[in-house]
């Protein structure tokens, strides 16, 4: 299972209700944030977030309507001291930018809390046991920008009518089956895990993708997800101009997202130059499951 809590949803130039671009999954007893615009931190705080088990961004790409909060967030970080490492992961030009960015503030080679810097290349970026988290290159403008899938593994539970029928006593013996290993009672009897184990339930994905220029290679990448969340900048009728500032348009996204099998469209990095509704409509028309995120907005997936 995935949380999202939308912390930013506009466009470059932010508008009274909607924040620069970041978003926090939370997994588990993980929590990820998926770039940190200008403002992040009070958004953090507005949500109820807050910053405990903070410790890893993901950046889209490095334009600095996406990373501009992150000097802000790491001082607040270190004066809670709520953060033993924070993991940095973007493409080697991104984490230039944030290096730069941070040495102009503190000094070169500096920063207020402990950092790893980790370069992304197309393929899993972390294995997390119960998700995996994965990345693909998205073509923006001359940046080195990625998107990034979220997929939850197969679980089974334990049927206890099963355990209860076989008389398996509460226990290790019974973590040990639930990971799929066979125990032996203390009878001598072996249990298979195979014989107590309900049936698999299906697995989740989660696709991220920041600013883009095109779709042109990413439906391999969102097939089948559950939810995509996707920059929707311009309605069709500015596709010159999209294609001009290098963004997508509302129907682009739709369409990637009515081709690849998606369950879900949530539209993002909207600009104030649209009615929120006509914007939803241009993608309904399309893929009718589609919904325009706002800040604070918390989907569960």
């Amino acid at each position: 299972m995935f949380a999202l809590t939308f912390l930013g949803t506009s466009a470059s130039v932010p508008a009274a209700d909607r924040n620069h671009p970041g978003i926090l999954i939370e997994a588990g007893r993980h929590r990820i944030l998926v770039d940190c615009g200008e403002g992040t931190q009070r958004q953090l705080l507005r949500s109820g977030a807050g910053f405990r088990r903070l410790d890893r961004l993901l950046l889209t790409h490095g334009h600095f309507d996406h990373v501009l909060g992150i000097p802000g967030l790491f001082s607040t970080l270190r004066l809670r001291q709520s953060a033993d490492l924070m993991t940095i992961h973007g493409g080697p030009a991104t984490l230039d930018v944030v290096v730069r960015m941070l040495a102009g503030l503190w000094g070169e080679g500096r920063a207020p809390i402990t950092l790893q810097l980790v370069a992304l290349t197309e393929g899993q970026v972390i294995d997390a046991g119960e998700f995996t988290i994965g990345c693909f290159p998205v073509r923006h403008r001359d940046t080195d920008s990625f998107g990034f899938s979220f997929e939850s593994q197969v679980r089974r539970h334990l049927r206890p009518d099963r355990l209860a029928a076989l008389g398996v006593p509460d226990g290790p013996v019974r973590k040990e089956l639930a990971e799929g290993r066979p125990v032996t009672l203390a009878d001598g009897r072996v249990i298979d895990p195979q014989g107590v184990l309900g049936p698999p339930e299906g697995r989740k994905k989660l696709v991220i993708v920041g600013d883009a220029e095109t779709t042109d290679g990413l439906a391999e990448h969102v097939r089948d997800a559950d939810l995509l969340v996707i920059e929707a900048t311009f309605l069709d009728r500015d596709a010159a101009i999209a294609r001009d500032y290098g963004h997508l348009t509302t129907a682009e996204a739709a369409t990637l997202a009515a081709m690849s099998n998606v369950e879900q469209l949530v539209l993002t990095h909207i600009s104030g130059r649209y009615e929120d509704e006509e914007i939803l409509a241009e993608a309904r028309k399309i893929f009718p499951n589609s919904r325009l995120a706002m800040d604070f907005d918390h989907i569960v997936v």
